[in-house]
């Protein structure tokens, strides 16, 4: 596969490696744009209800061709678990969500056997097809990327933020769960020269292209906030992954802002 593209076995799909969340003022259109233009990794969340009839048409055509990503606001219960599921499977006019999240583990979900048992029926049913997770405990991730039920893991990666290639990566090979990072531009920390800095800063383009250059990395999520940021961060991914000169610099730069 080229760059912009990597299977997920999980998934049974090809994912296109720069994932669309639309929670930071893209607007439908640019959406529809994206999803043309390939993109097929969509990051829905309780705030992305306007682009619903874009996410609608788009399955109507190809279904097998999208990735939704999603899960309920709290994950405590097995009961809610399933609520949640059911409730996004009738908003979306779906018959499966592709990956089920348990967000933010460990603050607003929890891996119980009774979340477990739930999310594993679900996937039984054929109404999940992953099981995914967001996490900002990189020791844990890693000791459930090694044995866990999970699937997919949502992780902070930046060049600010790297601590995933020690703490979860390593951690991966047993069972290869699948990868999607965000925060790619460190809450767009990375777009700003720190102070002392006698060089380039990195552009938004520059942050996607170092997540998606590390091989443990399957999606990247980007959340323009309108047409010409969508476009440009779709047009830095056509220059493929980092050269050794790029990635050198754009680490030291990561640890200037960092501090």
């Amino acid at each position: 596969m080229d760059f912009l593209h990597r299977p997920v076995p999980h998934l049974g799909k090809t994912a296109f490696r720069l994932g669309l969340a639309f929670s930071y003022g893209v607007d439908p259109s640019s959406a529809e744009s994206a999803l043309e233009r390939g993109v097929n990794y969509l990051f829905w969340t309780s705030r992305s209800s306007a682009f619903k009839p874009v996410i609608q048409a788009a399955m109507k055509k190809d279904r097998e061709k999208l990735i939704i990503a999603s899960g309920p606001l709290i994950g405590y219960f097995g009961a809610t678990i399933r609520s949640g599921c059911e409730s996004l499977l009738r908003e979306l006019g779906t018959d499966y969500i592709d990956v089920f999240h348990l967000f933010w583990l460990g603050i607003t979900s929890a891996y119980t056997d009774g979340t477990v048992e739930t999310l594993l029926k679900l996937k039984e049913e054929g109404k999940i097809r992953a099981i995914g997770t967001s996490i900002h405990d990189r020791p844990r991730a890693g000791r459930l990327a090694e044995d866990s039920a999970i699937d997919l893991f949502m992780l902070r990666y930046n060049a600010a933020h790297p601590g995933a290639e020690q703490d979860v990566f390593p951690h991966l090979e047993k069972r290869k769960p699948a990868v999607v990072a965000y925060t790619a531009t460190a809450w767009r920390k990375l777009l700003k020269p720190p102070k002392g800095w006698d060089g380039p800063g990195m552009s938004a383009g520059d942050c996607y292209r170092f997540a998606l250059s590390n091989p443990s990395v399957d999606v990247c999520l980007t959340g323009p906030a309108d047409r010409a940021q969508l476009d440009a961060n779709l047009a830095a991914l056509e220059k493929g992954p980092l050269s050794a000169e790029e990635m050198e610099w754009i680490r030291r730069y990561g640890k200037a802002v960092h501090g």
